[in-house]
């Protein structure tokens, strides 16, 4: 087997597990709705998830560890797209925060930086930002 394929292969995992805990979290509230089932299909096409892999992830019994990154940009990216997720049928739940904290902690960030990082982006995501963080996000 080259290493292209290994290297292949782990990236896909990779995938698969972020694609497996965004459905998770899609899932929470009991139902994935329409929205949130379009931006699954988004995410399962940008991850390149399979039909057979995306039927999988979808049952109940989820199979697939959160893995941890030592890459700091992905792990910032995968809790974004998270609360794109989130966001989609809002407002955020108290149990999607906690998975949110949950999730944020198993993929590399410390406890208070987790926290940070969740009241920041909810702040965000939901319009809710003072103007000097408006003013820094689009660095005037």
């Amino acid at each position: 087997m080259a290493f292209k394929d290994l290297y292949w292969n782990s990236e896909h995992r990779s995938n698969l597990a972020h694609f497996a805990s965004i459905a998770s979290l899609a899932a929470v509230d009991g139902e994935v709705g329409k929205e949130e089932k379009e931006m699954l299909d988004r995410f399962a096409f940008k991850l390149d998830i399979t039909e057979d892999e995306y039927k999988e992830v979808m049952k109940k019994e989820n199979k697939y560890p959160i893995e941890p990154s030592l890459d700091s940009g992905k792990r910032l990216e995968r809790l974004y797209d998270l609360f794109r997720i989130i966001f989609v049928d809002q407002p955020i739940e108290e149990n999607e925060l906690v998975l949110l904290k949950r999730y944020a902690i198993e993929i590399g960030y410390p406890n208070e930086q987790a926290k940070k990082i969740i009241k920041k982006s909810v702040a965000i995501f939901s319009g809710k930002i003072d103007f000097d963080d408006y003013k820094y996000l689009l660095k005037i």
